[in-house]
């Protein structure tokens, strides 16, 4: 019987990561490209180079104002404190709405998940009101609440509460039964097992509603205050851009549309992107 003979062991020594010279790891340009901020600026210039030139092209500042016109009406609203003192009062309206909207939603979600009675309630009442539009309401918001904030804040939770609803249960039906039966057994019930299982194994589905919740409710007030006007003697953005609409400002009425979308971008990269990082993408839960 004959044997196999044993290969000899040996290792090779590779070289040093950071004795690669830089320049023969990536090219710069491929360095470059991997960052997320430098390419959503490459969109954002590229489109603001489009948008010049389309401008320039059609010559007309009454229909579509220049994009440096736009520029510098912003600059000038800013460097005046027209603009950000309207971005305040429509942001603090927002974060009422928004935040009274989440409570309700969270409750009534629990209320879902813990009886079939409320699952009967949160099916019928977002079959009613989630296709409603919320601006539809403000005509009856400004008969039973009159002028003020109040019916703001009222279109604003009805905007919020329904979809953030939706994208909570479905993320509570989610979540698996080994984890609802784990909680059981540590004697968890009703509210705290909705809290402590529950609210983290769904929470990618719970920021998702709350991207949306929000996307809705800004839009809606926008809306609201285009209708609505000025609350209380004082005038939002929405306001904002109606006033110089009626004025006929129209790089006024662009820069106050780029208020609200650089709104829009900072809430979305600033909160939620790092809400998501810090959470659900750090646990694994999320790419």
């Amino acid at each position: 019987m004959t044997t196999t003979p044993v290969r000899q062991e040996y290792e090779v020594q590779l070289e040093p990561l950071h004795s690669v010279p830089l320049e023969r790891r990536l090219p710069l340009a491929q360095r470059l490209w991997q960052l997320g901020w430098l390419r959503k600026a490459v969109i954002l210039v590229l489109l603001a180079v489009v948008w010049e030139g389309i401008a320039r092209y059609q010559d007309n500042d009454l229909l579509l104002p220049s994009f440096l016109q736009t520029a510098v009406a912003l600059w000038d609203g800013l460097a005046s404190g027209e603009l950000p003192a309207k971005v305040g009062v429509s942001l603090i309206i927002l974060l009422k709405g928004y935040l009274l909207g989440i409570v309700l939603a969270f409750g009534l979600t629990s209320l879902a998940v813990s009886t079939q009675f409320g699952r009967d309630l949160l099916s019928t009442l977002t079959s009613m009101f989630n296709p409603l539009p919320a601006i539809a309401l403000l005509p009856l918001a400004l008969l039973w609440f009159g002028l003020g904030d109040n019916s703001l804040i009222f279109v604003l939770v009805h905007s919020v509460l329904w979809a953030l609803a939706l994208n909570t249960y479905a993320g509570f039906l989610g979540v698996s039964e080994t984890l609802r039966m784990a909680g059981r057994n540590y004697g968890l019930r009703g509210l705290r097992l909705v809290l402590h299982v529950l609210v983290p194994a769904a929470l990618p589905s719970i920021l998702s509603g709350l991207k949306i919740g929000w996307a809705f409710a800004w839009r809606t007030l926008i809306a609201a205050e285009l209708v609505f006007g000025a609350s209380s003697g004082k005038g939002g953005l929405g306001w904002y851009i109606f006033q110089n609409r009626n004025e006929l400002y129209t790089d006024k009425v662009f820069a106050g549309l780029a208020v609200v979308i650089i709104i829009g971008l900072l809430v979305e990269s600033l909160v939620f992107d790092n809400l998501e990082r810090l959470t659900v993408r750090r646990w694994g839960m999320q790419r």
